[in-house]
């Protein structure tokens, strides 16, 4: 940044012209739709229920990184939350909180990468808000999203849905979201051309449910990985997952780096994977469905769901080992990457 940059002032959260010009000038041309262009306090939607609804923050360090950037973050974080409740994403929300000093470049840019991710995944940005706070008090800039989406799937899927005999399916590599942030951050060259899998799940999604159906349970194992997520699954529906360590696809580099810093990729976060738990009759069929789609090319077949027993106990997670060994994979404790959405 230099002296003669442009950067985001206060007076451009005070609401007055500062604050109207950036709105007009940079967001509404961005996410230009009808619904926005009517430039009201609230969105006026026309929806029919059943519909899902989901909001997230995002305060991602650094703002920009290899396979996106914090904008490109949230919408495809807040499509892919709403799509895991068998919805189709339509609208969202964003509100930005931005610290006086960034720089317009760098706003410029992340604007651009959510406009452009909205018009990928083929949902609207139509509400939000800007605050602009002191020097010092945000780190640059972060965001807040709500996505909105009307629910496609009957029954919908849900955490609490598994069923013992039922298969459980992987999109795609593990950590490379994690280890992507964690190398960016701290300037590691151990994770060289390794890059975040940001991506929207919808589209995908959206032919499981109409091609596939049937759905048990959908999640994306962002915060804590593969690992935590199962463990909530396995935990809401009181059922055993057991998943084969082979069978979970994780990139070369990305399984290198984690060797090297004493990381677990079962562990770390993706941003464009998801989990299917379906009847395992189902299975062969939504394999080769997910892999039709670019994300999901290296989509896997990774377990099994069982009934509880008396030795193992209900909502647990075992892991069998490449040498035939079996463990249980408990949940992510404390806090092993900050700050990577």
């Amino acid at each position: 940044m230099t002296d003669s940059e442009p950067c985001v002032l206060l007076d451009y959260g005070s609401g007055g012209k500062a604050a109207q010009r950036l709105i007009s000038e940079l967001f509404a041309r961005r996410f230009d739709n009808p619904i926005l262009a009517a430039m009201d306090d609230a969105a006026k939607l026309h929806l029919r229920p059943p519909v899902a609804m989901s909001t997230d923050g995002y305060t991602v360090d650094p703002l920009e990184f290899p396979g996106g950037n914090i904008g490109s973050l949230a919408v495809h974080g807040t499509v892919n939350d709403v799509s895991m409740l068998g919805a189709r994403p339509l609208f969202i929300s964003c509100a930005f909180i931005l610290e006086e000093g960034l720089p317009m470049s760098l706003l410029e840019r992340i604007v651009q990468s959510m406009a452009d991710a909205a018009r990928e995944a083929g949902v609207q940005i139509v509400t939000g808000d800007t605050k602009v706070v002191p020097r010092g008090a945000a780190d640059r800039m972060f965001i807040t999203t709500t996505g909105l989406g009307e629910i496609i799937a009957d029954p919908s899927p849900s955490g609490s849905s598994a069923r013992a005999g039922d298969a459980i399916l992987l999109s795609g590599s593990m950590g490379d979201h994690g280890l992507t942030i964690l190398s960016q951050r701290e300037g590691l060259s151990l994770a060289a051309g390794v890059q975040s899998d940001s991506a929207a799940l919808n589209q995908m999604v959206e032919a499981l449910i109409l091609e596939a159906g049937d759905i048990h349970v959908l999640r994306d194992p962002t915060r804590g990985g593969l690992a935590t997520t199962l463990n909530e699954i396995a935990g809401q529906s009181q059922v055993l997952c057991e998943i084969d360590e082979t069978a979970i696809p994780v990139r070369p580099a990305v399984a290198a780096g984690c060797s090297v810093l004493g990381l677990d990729p079962l562990y770390l976060a993706n941003e464009g994977k998801l989990i299917c738990i379906l009847p395992e009759e189902k299975a062969e069929a939504a394999l080769a469905l997910m892999r039709r789609f670019s994300i999901g090319r290296e989509a896997a077949r990774i377990g099994q769901i069982l009934a509880p027993d008396a030795k193992s106990g209900k909502g647990r997670v075992i892991l069998k080992t490449p040498l035939g060994g079996k463990r249980l994979l408990g949940m992510l404790e404390g806090e092993q990457l900050p700050r990577i959405c």
